[in-house]
């Protein structure tokens, strides 16, 4: 059988600043994804590993923008995706993400 690891959530933080990138839509949803990305190559992976996405957005029309960025990040292909409107984000973010990617080699992820 297969094992997944969950990703923790991703607020759009500049991890020169460690704050909230102040920016529009698309620029905040390339930090998420950049700091998702690094977090999978960190541990030996590849984006195309993530198996599950899920996005919470501040403004739900924003989705069209998130989507140009977000398909600039999965070279092969789209993992599966939820996304949700919601009235409010952390530190005043327009968007979070998090993600869920299979360890790919069917062995228990190592601590």
């Amino acid at each position: 059988f297969s094992h997944y690891n969950h990703l923790s959530a991703q607020l759009p933080i500049d991890p020169a600043t460690g704050k909230i990138l102040a920016g529009c839509i698309k620029e905040q949803t390339a930090q998420c994804l950049s700091n998702i990305k690094a977090i999978v190559e960190s541990i030996g992976h590849v984006m195309d590993d993530i198996v599950k996405v899920n996005i919470q957005l501040g403004n739900i029309a924003d989705l069209d923008a998130v989507n140009t960025i977000y398909t600039k990040f999965f070279p092969g292909y789209l993992p599966a995706r939820t996304v949700i409107g919601v009235s409010e984000l952390p530190a005043g973010a327009l968007v979070q993400i998090d993600a869920v990617m299979s360890n790919a080699e069917s062995t228990p992820p190592q601590a």
